[in-house]
C-alpha cells in the first residue's frame, strides 16, 4: 500500500521543479525581448518553447498577421471568407449568420452584370452568388427544424400534388423561412419564380439555394430601385412560361402585372397577399371594380394577425435595434406610431425592458387598448423634441415629416416596421443642406448645418427583416397559411370565388394553429354532445364566426 504523505511530497516536489523550469523560460524570453537592437527569430523562440515541459500544455498568444494575403491561404469551396472586412461591418452587413461568406471582391459588381450557371446548367436565375448555395442550403435546413408543421403539411399532400398545373409567381421576402414555404409549393406540384419584395431582406446564400435546386430566383441583397423592378419583370415576361398564382407581399407584383401585363392578369386564378400595403391596394381595385381576379386577404387572417404581426414583431424589434445601434432602453424615451398588432408587439418588448413608451393613434379603439394597457397616447408634435426613439407601424405615408425630423434632437434614432418604406419621409432628407454619413451597412447618420445627427435604419424600410431575423416558428404560421390559401383557391370550383378579396376561411385558420400545437405537446379538449349543441357549434369547428379576427 502506497504512503500518502510520500506521494504528496513527490508531486509537491515535481511541481517546484516545473515552476523553476517556467522562471528560467521567462527569464530567457525577457532578456532576448528587453535589448531594442536584438531580433529574435523562428530558431531562438522554437528553443525557448522547447524548454517547457512538454507534459504541461502552453498557452499561445494569438499573433495578428499584418500580411492580408496569410488569410487567403485556404480558400473553402465556395469562396473564402472575406476578412479583410471591419468588425463593425461583417457582424451587420446581413443579418444572416452567412453574411461573412460573401467574397467582397464581388461586392461591386451587380448580379445583372454577371452569367452564373448552377449545376443542372441552367442560367434562368439572377442572385449574388450561385456558389454561396451550399450555405444556404444549411441555413434552410435550420428553418426546417422548426417549421415542423409546414413540413408536416409538406409530407401529407405530396403524394396528391394539390398544387399541380400551377404558376406561381412569388414577391416576398426571399430567407431562409420563404424557401422552406417555396421548396413546399415546388413539393406540393407546382413551379415557382421568385423575386423579393425588399431590396434589404434577402438573404444571398438562401437565394443561391433555390436557384441551384431550380427555383428561378431573381433577387439579392442591396438592390437598387431599378433593380427592384427589373427582377420583378424577369420573374413575370419570361418565353414559355406564364403565372397562373400570384404570391404576393406588398402589392408591387400585383401592381406591376395589373398595368403592364393586363392581358396575363386576367388569366390569374388567384391572388394571396399578406401584408397590410398590399391587401389595401386590393380593395381599392376591388371597390373601383378592376379586381378581375379572385385574392385571398391571409395579412386579416387570425393566424396572420394574433401570431405574426404580434409575436414576431414582440421579439424581432429588440433585435433589430440591438444590432444596428448598441442602444440601452432603460429610461429611454421611444414613441410607437400605431397600436395595432404589430403596434402592440412593439410596445410590449419595450415596455419590458423599461422605456417609457408614447403611443400615436387614429383609431379610438386602438387608442383606449393603449390606455389601458398603461401607454400614454400623444400627439407625435407633442413629444418629438424629447423622444430618443420614433418607431413606425401604421401602413400610412409621411407619418413622420421633414418638419418633425428638423425638430428632433440629437442622437435620435428613426426606424419602421411597417411594410412599405412611405411611413417615414426620407425623400425629404436627400437635400443639399444635409449630410449622410454611412455608418454601417443599413446604418445612415443624416446630419444638419448645425451638427445634429439622426440616425436612420434602413432608410426608411421595414427594420426587423433588412437589419435582423425573424423567429422561424411564428413564420412557419405565416408560412402555413399561405400555402393552404393558394391550394384552396388554385382548386375551388368555379363561382365559389368571385372577382372580389376574401378571408381565409375560419376552417383553415384552426387547421394551422392545430399543426402548431404539437411542438408545445398541447392536448385540446373536447366539447361533449351536450356542450356542443348548447353553444350550437360543430365538435370539430370551426369555434369562431368568419367575421371573427
Amino acid at each position: 500500500m502506497s504512503d500518502p504523505t510520500g506521494d504528496a511530497k513527490l508531486e509537491l516536489k515535481q511541481a517546484s521543479k516545473e515552476v523553476k523550469e517556467s522562471e528560467n523560460v521567462a527569464e530567457k524570453f525577457s532578456a532576448m525581448t528587453v535589448s531594442k537592437n536584438s531580433e529574435m527569430n523562428m530558431g531562438e523562440l522554437s528553443t525557448v518553447f522547447s524548454a517547457v515541459p512538454t507534459h504541461k500544455p502552453v498557452k499561445k498568444q494569438i499573433q495578428f498577421v499584418e500580411d492580408k494575403q496569410e488569410f487567403s491561404r485556404f480558400p473553402t469551396k465556395t469562396g473564402r471568407r472575406s476578412l479583410s472586412r471591419s468588425i463593425s461591418q461583417s457582424s451587420t452587413d446581413s443579418y444572416s449568420s452567412a453574411a461573412s461568406y460573401t467574397d467582397s471582391s464581388d461586392d461591386e459588381t451587380s448580379p445583372r452584370d454577371k452569367t452564373q450557371i448552377n449545376s443542372k446548367g441552367s442560367s434562368d436565375f439572377c442572385v449574388k452568388n450561385i456558389k454561396q448555395a451550399e450555405f444556404g442550403r444549411r441555413e434552410i435546413e435550420i428553418a426546417e427544424q422548426d417549421m415542423s408543421a409546414l413540413i408536416s403539411l409538406r409530407k401529407r399532400a405530396q403524394s396528391e400534388k394539390p398544387l399541380a398545373g400551377a404558376k406561381i409567381v412569388g414577391c416576398t421576402h426571399i430567407t431562409a423561412q420563404t424557401a422552406v414555404l417555396i421548396e413546399t409549393l415546388v413539393a406540393l406540384g407546382a413551379q415557382c419564380r421568385w423575386t423579393a419584395c425588399n431590396i434589404y431582406s434577402t438573404q444571398n446564400e438562401v437565394a443561391a439555394a433555390l436557384s441551384e435546386t431550380g427555383v428561378a430566383v431573381f433577387a439579392w441583397k442591396g438592390e437598387s430601385e431599378d433593380d427592384f423592378w427589373w427582377c420583378i419583370d424577369r420573374c413575370v415576361n419570361t418565353e414559355g412560361w406564364q403565372p397562373n398564382m400570384i404570391l404576393d407581399d406588398g402589392g408591387d407584383l400585383t401592381h406591376w402585372m395589373y398595368k403592364k401585363y393586363p392581358n396575363v392578369f386576367k388569366k390569374i386564378r388567384g391572388i394571396v397577399e399578406e401584408s397590410v400595403t398590399g391587401v389595401h391596394r386590393l380593395y381599392q381595385l376591388s371597390k373601383a371594380g378592376k379586381l378581375c381576379v379572385p385574392a385571398m386577404n391571409v395579412n386579416d387572417s387570425v393566424t396572420k394577425q394574433k401570431f405574426d404581426n404580434l409575436y414576431c414583431c414582440r421579439e424581432s424589434i429588440l433585435d433589430g435595434l440591438k444590432r444596428t445601434t448598441d442602444v440601452m432602453f432603460g429610461g429611454k424615451q421611444v414613441v410607437v406610431c400605431g397600436y395595432g398588432e404589430v403596434g402592440k408587439g412593439c410596445c410590449a418588448a419595450l415596455k419590458a425592458l423599461g422605456a417609457i413608451v408614447y403611443i400615436t393613434e387614429i383609431d379610438p379603439i386602438c387608442a383606449l387598448q393603449a390606455c389601458m394597457d398603461g401607454f400614454r397616447v400623444v400627439k407625435l408634435n407633442e413629444v418629438i423634441r424629447q423622444v430618443d426613439v420614433i418607431i413606425t407601424c401604421t401602413g400610412n405615408k409621411n407619418v413622420v415629416t421633414r418638419d418633425q425630423l428638423d425638430r428632433m434632437k440629437n442622437g435620435s434614432i428613426v426606424c419602421n416596421m411597417g411594410h412599405s418604406n412611405t411611413e417615414i419621409d426620407v425623400a425629404s432628407l436627400r437635400t443639399p443642406e444635409l449630410t449622410w454619413e454611412r455608418v454601417r451597412s443599413q446604418v445612415d447618420h443624416v446630419i444638419w448645418p448645425d451638427g445634429k445627427r439622426v440616425i436612420l435604419l434602413a432608410e426608411g424600410r421595414l427594420l426587423n427583416l433588412s437589419c435582423s431575423t425573424v423567429p422561424t416558428f411564428v413564420l412557419s404560421i405565416t408560412a402555413t397559411t399561405q400555402a393552404l390559401a393558394l391550394i384552396e383557391l388554385y382548386n375551388a370550383p368555379e363561382g365559389r370565388y368571385k372577382q372580389d378579396v376574401y378571408l381565409l376561411p375560419k376552417k383553415m385558420d384552426e387547421y394551422v394553429a392545430s399543426l402548431h400545437l404539437a411542438t408545445f405537446d398541447a392536448h385540446l379538449t373536447e366539447l361533449t354532445d351536450e356542450q356542443a349543441k348548447y353553444l350550437g357549434l360543430n365538435k370539430n369547428g370551426p369555434f369562431k364566426p368568419n367575421y371573427y379576427r
